[in-house]
């Protein structure tokens, strides 16, 4: 069975539209107008191995925010909603990956659960005309609607551009790995049979 979604939400602030398949090769079409994060997301699937399609309009002309977390909100529910009944996934995966001086960190749970624990200490600061501080509201929408448990964490870094970018592709292999099939399984992961 194909683990794909489509997913539309559109309210008085954005229209986003995504369309996900889990077991893809790593290909995107990414347009948010927003070019940094264009490049954050087209790391989460080249390197989680997902084929991603985002378009995304929103009232940018005021700021990012609205756009951004109704992405994360939208990503997650397709998450959600391609991993089915989530018979044989691995559920749990934790990824460290440097980017030059920048070492991230990303813990996956695919519980039902959703929660972010995110220590990662950001400055209220631009890359681009992008506000960092909007790549926790980025997770916080994600886990808050796939019911996946992150943990994001980052021991160092000095590069501002470096530490983000590391965040978001040891998000996409942690995914990846978590949400993979596991042949030794046919059932759901947990003593409880559901997730």
């Amino acid at each position: 069975m194909a683990r794909t979604s489509q997913i539309k939400r559109v309210t008085g602030e954005t229209e986003i539209s995504v369309s996900l398949n889990l077991d893809g090769k790593g290909e995107y079409d990414i347009q948010t107008s927003i070019p940094f994060l264009d490049h954050m997301l087209s790391q989460i699937a080249r390197h989680g191995f997902f084929d991603l399609t985002i378009s995304a309009k929103g009232d940018t002309h005021i700021d990012f925010h609205h756009t951004v977390e109704d992405i994360g909100i939208t990503l997650g529910q397709a998450f959600e909603k391609a991993l089915g009944d989530k018979k044989s996934i691995r559920r749990f995966a934790d990824v460290s990956l440097p980017l030059n001086e920048a070492l991230a960190q990303c813990v996956v749970d695919i519980s039902g659960r959703a929660f972010l624990m995110f220590n990662v200490d950001l400055p209220k600061a631009k890359i681009g005309e992008f506000d960092v501080e909007l790549v926790a509201e980025f997770f916080h929408a994600f886990a808050g609607n796939s019911g996946i448990t992150l943990h994001i964490n980052s021991p160092y870094w000095t590069n501002l551009h470096h530490v983000v970018e590391a965040i978001f592709k040891s998000f996409a292999r942690a995914l990846d790995h978590a949400s993979s099939l596991d042949p030794r399984s046919h059932d759901i992961p947990s003593t409880k049979g559901r997730l």
